[in-house]
């Protein structure tokens, strides 16, 4: 069963988290879809190429942020 969309805070900043397969994150701000993460370990997130759903291996802060709240919000 897909998990239902829920929101998180980062900082100031508010996203909503739209939950897909295989630990995948579409992430909205301000009701624009802004970026696509997946989970690739407990402590590492990965921002995912907009094209081709490919998963970028550089380290980006807000990315991380996001997964963490994401972990917290589902109890992880």
């Amino acid at each position: 069963m897909m998990q239902e969309p829920f929101d998180i805070e980062v900082g100031e900043v508010e996203y909503a988290v739209f939950p897909e397969e295989d630990d995948t994150y579409t992430i909205f701000k301000d009701g624009v879809e802004y970026l696509k993460i997946q989970k690739d370990t407990e402590k590492l997130w990965l921002k995912l190429d907009s094209e081709t759903d490919l998963p970028l291996f550089s380290e980006d802060e807000e990315v991380r942020l996001i997964g963490q709240q994401i972990s917290a919000y589902l109890g992880e």
